[in-house]
């Protein structure tokens, strides 16, 4: 069963994939099932270079200290999910841009972001 807004990966091809409508079939790519990502935190483990923080009512940013963006290391994408989940922003960000989303929402309380590398965490307001 997938539930809406769970992150996926495809474990050879890389594909993700996020539910918009929660089901009861397995997502399945590359002919293999995906797997669920776990959201880390801070919390969780002392990298903080890959929390979601937000710095003001509309505005997140990756880190406390600049996460690297290089073709090697990057974040591929912010998305930022109101309480209620009723609504959600995403922002793709290109090798070489800070790490960084202005919210056209201030009702956003919970950010997720994508390292290549550390895969997927989770920041709260």
């Amino acid at each position: 069963m997938t539930n809406r807004l769970e992150f996926y990966r495809c474990e050879i091809c890389g594909n993700i994939v996020q539910v918009m409508h929660s089901g009861n079939g397995e997502l399945v790519c590359c002919g293999k099932p995906m797997q669920l990502l776990s959201a880390k935190s801070k919390s969780e483990e002392k990298q903080e270079k890959h929390v979601p923080f937000f710095i003001s009512d509309n505005e997140i940013q990756i880190g406390s200290e600049p996460h690297p963006m290089s073709e090697e290391h990057h974040i591929s994408f912010i998305e930022t999910v109101s309480k209620d989940q009723k609504s959600v922003q995403i922002k793709f960000l290109d090798i070489n841009e800070f790490p960084k989303m202005i919210t056209n929402n201030t009702t956003y309380n919970t950010a997720y972001e994508y390292c290549n590398i550390h895969g997927l965490w989770q920041g709260k307001r």
